[in-house]
């Protein structure tokens, strides 16, 4: 009896001890070579550090792509055309001035019939001339100067009339130019004050030709009055055939 006892107790103390073998010696057994992690701090530190070169080069594509953007977007701007034209109107100004200009009464602005007219109106009173053609020639000579004096008011008051329209195409021409988005369209702007400026000119020229013309009509015609009351004093100064008498009939005396 005492004999089965032992040998139970040892067969259960050898079964404790066969389960239990495993558990302690688990941890001495040896770990594969692959499953080791090796840290590599100074392979880490340049790992990080081309990354970080690399987000920088990324950085500056990325710039650059945005510069090269913005200045295609400038160079549209400089390309854009102006919005705003005031020729249609400067022309219409110069075209009304020319149409007073050619509307010049009795002598035009034209060299041959200037000419043609001083050699018959304005020129040297030839002896042949009849009274009666001398007082029709100065009558000609006084509505020429008279017809240039009011030309000369019509262009006066016609440029006067631009002023408006001139002050206001200038202000809309000014404000474009300030608010123009390249330099196309400020040159554009530019170009277009300076139109209304040669406009401006124009409209002077014509106003001191209309008057320069009043003038010298003016002048002509009192040069040519003078050499037909020369040539009318030497016709009363010269010596005539006298009176000749003739007969005479009064208060119907004939019937």
């Amino acid at each position: 009896m005492l004999t089965l006892r032992i040998r139970s107790r040892a067969m259960a103390l050898a079964a404790t001890m066969l389960a239990a073998a495993p558990l302690a010696l688990s941890p001495m057994m040896a770990t594969p070579a692959h499953a080791i992690i090796v840290f590599d701090p100074s392979n880490y530190a340049q790992n990080v550090l081309t990354a970080a070169r690399t987000l920088e080069q990324i950085t500056n594509q990325i710039t650059s792509l945005q510069n090269e953007a913005q200045m295609l977007i400038n160079q549209a701007k400089n390309l854009a055309s102006l919005p705003y034209s005031a020729l249609q109107t400067l022309q219409q100004n110069v075209q009304r001035t020319q149409q007073l200009l050619q509307q010049a009464q009795g002598i035009a602005f034209n060299v041959q019939q200037i000419d043609q007219m001083f050699t018959q109106k304005y020129g040297n009173v030839s002896m042949s001339t009849t009274d009666k053609q001398m007082v029709a020639d100065a009558r000609s000579r006084w509505q020429n100067t008279v017809g240039g004096l009011q030309d000369a008011m019509r262009v006066q008051a016609g440029v006067v009339s631009n002023i408006d329209t001139n002050r206001t195409q200038m202000s809309a021409l000014v404000s474009q130019s300030q608010g123009a988005t390249g330099a196309l369209q400020a040159t554009q702007a530019g170009n277009q004050i300076l139109a209304l400026q040669s406009q401006q000119l124009s409209d002077l020229v014509a106003l001191l030709a209309s008057n320069g013309r009043a003038s010298a009509l003016t002048e002509a015609e009192r040069t040519a009055a003078a050499e037909q009351g020369r040539e009318q004093r030497r016709r009363f100064l010269t010596p005539g055939s006298g009176y000749q008498p003739g007969n005479a009939q009064m208060f119907n005396s004939g019937k």
